[in-house]
């Protein structure tokens, strides 16, 4: 699993002119999935991002979490993440998991950012997005279960 994570001011998804998900302060997660993800590697990385603390405190230290500063989630599905851009000049997806099981891994990991305490908003899954957001800082970070 792959979930890039851009600390952000505001941010919003809009499938066919319509706001799906749109959060305030927070973090925005592009989720890759891949066949080889595992109930752990859900787990493991709904708590990373969870606790992760990338917001600043009074003393301008990165040192609070999403949760300590009132900050959402917008999740926003991404097979993408999984492209291999090695040889040619078109990436193969082969790595990304099968629809089916990326949304049911997609859905659980977003119900256990719920479950921590955290409030989130997803996009469509598997829709053509558009996604807006301010990055606040820039702050952005790849974390990879695998890795």
């Amino acid at each position: 699993m792959k979930v890039v994570v851009q600390r952000s001011k505001e941010a919003a998804v809009i499938v066919d002119g319509e706001t799906v998900g749109a959060i305030a302060k927070g973090l925005v997660l592009l989720v890759g999935i891949t066949h080889e993800d595992t109930d752990a590697d859900i787990r493991w990385m709904a708590d990373k991002i969870a606790g992760l603390r990338i917001f600043e405190d009074g003393s301008g230290k990165m040192n609070l979490s999403a949760a300590d500063v009132g900050g959402d989630i917008l999740s926003v599905s991404q097979f993408t993440l999984y492209g291999d851009c090695r040889k040619g000049r078109r990436p193969n997806f082969m790595a990304a998991a099968r629809p089916e099981q990326a949304e049911a891994q997609y859905e659980a990991f977003n119900d256990a950012l719920r479950a921590s305490g955290l409030k989130v908003e997803t996009g469509r899954f598997g829709a053509m997005m558009d996604v807006t957001f301010t990055n606040w800082g820039p702050v952005t970070l790849i974390v990879d279960s695998k890795a």
